[in-house]
């Protein structure tokens, strides 16, 4: 059973990984010249924080999948609402970074927000220490997403046609 562990807890890192790797470049070019509010976390924080949270996340994930039994009936809407959430919040990088797309990366985490929380609510009635894993997951969303409403409204997207 170890390798499940293994597995569940290492697949949120995957996405993750390749998000930063296609937009690493992005970072010091883009990310660096936009204005950010005075409480923005360092970059050097979101590596350290997200391997936290996606180890958290995923373990959480494996402990109810074992307490369904695996990839039962029982297990379509709370792993499906995980998968979701998952991938949205994998999606949130190439919005943000790789497309420029502030816009879309808002409405992004704002669907993850909703999703994440029906996620750690499905999973409350299952596994309490599961939900509880999920805690600072939804804690660095409502940062991330405070930060994202901000970045958004303090560097207007340049409209093709205007300001060229």
């Amino acid at each position: 059973m170890w390798a499940y562990t293994v597995g569940f807890t290492v697949l949120p890192h995957v996405g993750g990984f390749l998000g930063w790797f296609m937009n690493r470049k992005e970072i010091p070019v883009w990310y660096e010249k936009l204005k950010k509010p005075s409480w923005c976390p360092s970059r050097k924080i979101f590596p350290v924080a997200w391997t936290v949270l996606y180890t958290g996340m995923g373990y959480a994930s494996y402990l109810i999948w074992n307490d369904l039994g695996g990839c039962s009936g029982k297990a379509i809407v709370p792993l499906g609402l995980y998968g979701a959430q998952l991938a949205l919040n994998w999606a949130w990088s190439p919005f943000f970074f790789g497309a420029r797309n502030l816009k879309l990366a808002l409405i992004d985490i704002l669907c993850l927000d909703g999703l994440a929380i029906g996620t750690m609510c499905s999973w409350y009635r299952i596994n309490k220490v599961a939900a509880l894993l999920l805690v600072p997951y939804l804690g660095w969303l409502a940062m991330a997403t405070c930060l994202t409403i901000r970045i958004w409204k303090d560097n207007p997207e340049q409209k093709p046609g205007k300001g060229e």
